[in-house]
């Protein structure tokens, strides 16, 4: 079953718990057993699963920072040889950033419930906001019989 989930992103680096929002879609599409795919539709984000901490999300953050920093020198960013609007932002390193974080997940569902362990989280990490994003949700498997 098809779901989408909007969201509102902050400046710069801004990292999102997405777990409740893709457990009712997973309660709305009365699938028990089977799978959820969560997928960005937008190529500055990334999703991946982990423990969503405030001081974790911090340095996430920060370490992203130190291995893809902004201010590096990218061809991307080179707006003037590229065929695109004069307003588009240098934004090479949160593309870096997304390509090495992943654009999708995976969860197994059990007895209705996402599968996931005590602490992990499945987390939308913003990486060029503020902006409006989508993230496709998309549920399969087995509906109870009655």
């Amino acid at each position: 079953m098809p779901f989408n989930i909007e969201l509102e992103t902050g400046q710069g680096i801004t990292i999102h718990d997405l777990t409740k929002q893709i457990q009712k879609c997973v309660a709305k599409s009365g699938i028990e057993n089977g799978f959820v795919t969560v997928t960005s539709l937008h190529t500055t984000t990334a999703l991946a699963i982990n423990e969503y901490e405030e001081r974790l999300i911090e340095d996430i953050k920060a370490f992203l920072a130190r291995l893809i920093p902004a201010d590096d020198r990218y061809l991307h960013n080179d707006i003037h040889l590229r065929d695109c609007p004069p307003d588009e932002p240098e934004n090479a390193n949160s593309h870096l950033a997304a390509l090495l974080l992943g654009s999708s997940e995976v969860v197994p569902l059990a007895a209705g419930r996402l599968v996931l362990g005590q602490w992990q989280s499945i987390m939308f990490y913003e990486l060029d906001g503020p902006r409006t994003r989508t993230v496709a949700v998309r549920v399969y498997g087995e509906q109870p019989i009655d």
